[in-house]
């Protein structure tokens, strides 16, 4: 059986050979900053002179009809959605069985 330290420096060697550069693996595979660097800028946007409008960009009408229009579908569809509780039903047919049971007397 190897002694305990001739183990150590085994596990010493492999732990060294992991750790070279050519063996290491980097998230960005090492190319530069790979996000936008902060700006203090809300949306990296740098604030209009007084009197400057803001210029929309192409997909922002598109996102707004997309998004509020969609929740006005659902609003919509919801407001209009079927009863389907247990105790709508329940009332249903307990008034179903009052009239069968009436009609039989």
């Amino acid at each position: 059986m190897p002694s305990l330290s001739s183990l150590r420096t085994l596990q010493r060697r492999a732990c060294a050979v992991r750790n070279t550069p050519a063996l290491r693996r980097y998230a960005s595979h090492g190319h530069g900053p790979s996000y936008n660097e902060p700006t203090g800028y809300l949306f990296s946007e740098k604030p209009l002179q007084p009197g400057q409008k803001r210029k929309k960009e192409s997909w922002e009408n598109v996102w707004y009809i997309g998004m509020y229009g969609s929740m006005g579908v659902a609003a919509v569809l919801l407001y209009y959605k079927p009863d389907t509780s247990i105790k709508t039903w329940a009332l249903e047919e307990a008034k179903a069985r009052l009239e069968a049971r009436s009609d039989k007397a």
